[in-house]
């Protein structure tokens, strides 16, 4: 494989003005649909369950539907943007993101609140499908990293905002605390709104070609598509019950709790861009395999040790990761379809799939292993310390195939 040329400043293109605002679009759709919608639900469990809105089993089911309509998202995604465009659908989705907080603030029933959840994590998963393919066309190929990076650092920041906003928040009570988030989703709904591409991505040069190069990467990528499910599962449990397992688990209690998802937050934050910079240095398939390790051994220090160290160790990797894997899974999507912007598009949508596909699972999964085992908080872990461990050892075992083949081939 030849080596990449060093970027300098000389010869690194600027990002013009139009570019810079549909970063920050991207951005805005991350922070909104993926780093409050969801995260923010996770610092919110006790309180709901100490408020009795909801059972401690209905509250982290109730989670779960979150990951539920993130699947259905990530199917709908691209019909939609099809139907109505990029971005018309992404202006559509974040409406309905907003409109959801505002609608939990008002726990009518179960149902109610379950319908708003579900509708929220749909919005999320066509954002996630629809944000970065939306925007990196247009981006010159040496800045698509950077960008990239931008773009998913509205997750960390999304997770470092619950984090630091919501206790404050709950002061003035739940109901106040939707409320709140629902101004800040509609704030940046409207710095959004006409940051969007105007225009969908151009359609590829040279199409059968590009499909032509790609095929021999087909097992590769039916791998990642396995490996990125897998990734879902060993990220839930940290993503549903981080605080609740040092505020109930350990006892520690729900501001000792909160201050764990402050620090999750803070290294979400460092995240994308950490693992771009990673990337471009060693590749994204390295990185990705190095990602899986380290999550592992991260999820594995969670079931086996309460103590301050590891808990803290275990959280920042955690928090790294949980944005920074999908800045390092749409890279090795590049690195393995590197010219065809359609079939990125469409790998990227049967990866994310996948994803929400085992989050889904892995959330109704680890709600009913949870509430069937008494709590065992060190069961859900290991559970998914061996998801993370398995895709980590099927990264192995392709990279050794491809090793192989030019041998055999």
């Amino acid at each position: 494989m030849s080596a990449v040329p060093a970027l300098t400043p000389e010869n690194t293109p600027s990002l013009d003005t139009r570019a810079l605002f549909a970063t920050l679009a991207g951005l805005c759709g991350s922070l909104v649909a993926i780093g409050l919608a969801r995260f923010a639900y996770t610092p919110l469990i006790p309180s709901l369950i100490q408020a009795h809105w909801f059972t401690s089993s209905q509250a982290v089911t109730l989670g779960a539907a979150n990951f539920a309509g993130y699947l259905v998202g990530a199917l709908i995604g691209r019909p939609l943007a099809s139907a109505l465009s990029n971005r018309s659908a992404l202006r559509l989705l974040m409406v309905i993101v907003t409109a959801a907080f505002f609608a939990c603030a008002y726990p009518l029933s179960i149902s109610w609140f379950f319908g708003w959840r579900l509708l929220s994590g749909i919005s999320g998963g066509a954002i996630m499908v629809l944000v970065a393919t939306s925007i990196l066309p247009h981006i010159p190929a040496p800045r698509r990293g950077f960008v990239s990076g931008m773009i998913f650092l509205g997750l960390g920041l999304g997770i470092a905002a619950s984090g630091t906003l919501i206790p404050q928040l709950l002061h003035f009570g739940l109901q106040t605390t939707w409320i709140g988030l629902g101004v800040v989703a509609l704030v940046l709904t409207a710095v959004s709104w006409f940051g969007w591409p105007s225009t969908n991505p151009p359609a590829p040069v040279a199409s059968s070609a590009a499909h032509h190069a790609a095929r021999p990467h087909d097992l590769t990528l039916r791998v990642l598509y396995a490996q990125y499910a897998a990734n879902a599962l060993g990220l839930v449990p940290a993503m549903v019950l981080l605080v609740d397992y040092v505020a109930r688990g350990l006892g520690r209690g729900a501001a000792i709790g909160a201050d764990y998802w402050v620090l999750y937050g803070v290294a979400a934050i460092v995240g994308p861009v950490l693992c771009g910079n990673v990337a471009d240095r060693i590749g994204a398939g390295k990185a990705y395999r190095l990602a899986l390790l380290l999550q592992a051994l991260a999820v594995a220090m969670l079931a086996l040790s309460g103590s301050t160290v590891a808990l803290v160790i275990a959280t920042v990797i955690l928090g790294i990761f949980t944005p920074g894997i999908v800045t390092l899974a749409l890279g090795r999507i590049h690195e393995l379809v590197p010219h065809d912007h359609t079939e990125q598009r469409a790998a990227w949508s049967r990866a994310t799939t996948a994803f929400a596909l085992f989050q889904a699972l892995g959330g109704y999964g680890y709600s009913y292993l949870f509430a069937h085992s008494h709590n065992n908080y060190a069961l859900i872990f290991i559970c998914g310390a061996v998801a993370l461990g398995v895709a980590f050892v099927a990264d192995l075992a392709v990279a050794r195939v491809g090793a192989l083949r030019p041998a055999h081939g």
